[in-house]
């Protein structure tokens, strides 16, 4: 008789933890569905492209401007992974003509997103951005891209980063530094050929300026103005050893920049002793 109360007293105790864990289960599986329904869709679609209106356009100067664009609703986010890209369709006298993008915003700031474009003088998209008026729409599709980052994953960021290349570098280190729980360090070599080539100069010194001891930029021109304090000439090896994280296995060493300056960062880059997986060029 007692054998039977006690292995009745057993499954009563099994069917107990088991509803438990069922309602552990289901609490966690109820709170996920919750914060994934509550956390806004991204308005990208990675295989068809969208149009999002053109709602502000500021000349930053004589090729450089801010485009800022409109998203569906005032809580819409564009959905785009950090130090991703999205592709751009525009038309020229020749057609269609696609590029890629980095916006300089995050998800963070909602309703909208920026890009900031420098127009080349023979540039196909640059024509149609030259052209293109506030009201008017452009077609993108995304997000596109293999970098792929969790806060934390490294100790350090380098940067180097050539002309329009600073997109992706600026999207990297804003998401960073505004997350009070990633610590990561970031030291970035900008360079550009004259101080009016400089994007983003008011944006950089800011992050400098609210982070001085994780943030630091050294900027790089081949024709200085007179009085200049910064890099003169092309990235160097020596500027590499001086201003970014030296090799090791909690660093990486991102890059960005035209095809020659990309080529020339990887070699200094190898001669200095990072290991191809230390390296990451977008």
């Amino acid at each position: 008789m007692r054998m039977e109360v006690l292995q009745s007293q057993r499954v009563e105790l099994m069917v107990g933890i088991a509803f438990a864990l069922v309602a552990v289960g289901a609490g966690t599986a109820y709170y996920f569905y919750l914060s994934n329904k509550n956390k806004p869709k991204g308005c990208l679609d990675p295989e068809n492209f969208k149009k999002f209106k053109l709602v502000k356009h500021t000349q930053l100067s004589h090729n450089v401007a801010k485009f800022r664009f409109d998203l569906p609703t005032p809580t819409s986010v564009l959905g785009l992974p950090i130090g991703q890209h999205m592709s751009c369709r525009g038309k020229d006298s020749q057609g269609d003509v696609i590029k890629p993008y980095t916006p300089t915003t995050l998800d963070s700031d909602v309703g909208y997103f920026e890009l900031v474009i420098k127009m080349y003088p023979q540039g196909r998209m640059s024509h149609h951005f030259r052209e293109m008026r506030e009201g008017d729409y452009l077609a993108m599709k995304g997000p596109k891209g293999r970098f792929k980052y969790q806060p934390g994953q490294v100790r350090a960021f380098g940067m180097l980063a050539g002309g329009t290349g600073i997109t992706p570098m600026f999207q990297v280190a804003r998401a960073i530094l505004e997350n009070p729980n990633d610590k990561t360090n970031i030291n970035l070599i900008y360079a550009n050929v004259t101080y009016e080539d400089i994007l983003l100069k008011e944006e950089l010194a800011n992050l400098a300026c609210s982070f001085p001891n994780r943030f630091n930029v050294y900027c790089v021109l081949n024709q200085p103005p007179e009085g200049w304090d910064g890099g003169v000439g092309f990235v160097s090896k020596e500027m590499i050893q001086a201003h970014c994280p030296a090799p090791a296995s909690d660093i990486q060493i991102l890059r960005c920049g035209p095809p020659p300056m990309n080529k020339a960062m990887a070699a200094h880059l190898e001669a200095l002793g990072y290991a191809s997986q230390m390296q990451f060029q977008f």
